[in-house]
């Protein structure tokens, strides 16, 4: 795919890519989304990333509050990459499947 691509900045790319992740809020040069989740799914969640992040060599944050899950993605000091918002995509499908029956 990154041929589809090579006449496009990579700026470009990467806000196209964002644009079709939903819930995502853009902050400078980090993304967030806020999940509302019972504890159990939180869990499972929280693991399916660990999994994932760990393969694409990221770390995002994960926090809960309320009842409330909030994943930060990107260093907020430098601008995000392909990697990050591969990882972003990828929370979304564990996400789907946590709360899927």
């Amino acid at each position: 795919m990154r041929a589809l691509f090579s006449s496009r900045s990579k700026h470009d790319y990467l806000s196209d890519a964002l644009t079709l992740l939903t819930g995502w809020i853009r902050e400078g040069e980090q993304i967030r989304r806020t999940l509302t989740l019972d504890d159990t799914q939180h869990a499972a969640l929280t693991e399916r990333v660990k999994v994932v992040a760990d393969a694409l060599h990221q770390r995002p944050e994960i926090s809960r509050r309320a009842g409330q899950t909030q994943i930060r993605v990107g260093h907020g000091d430098a601008p995000l990459t392909e990697g990050e918002v591969l990882l972003a995509a990828r929370i979304e499908d564990a996400y789907r499947a946590v709360t899927q029956p």
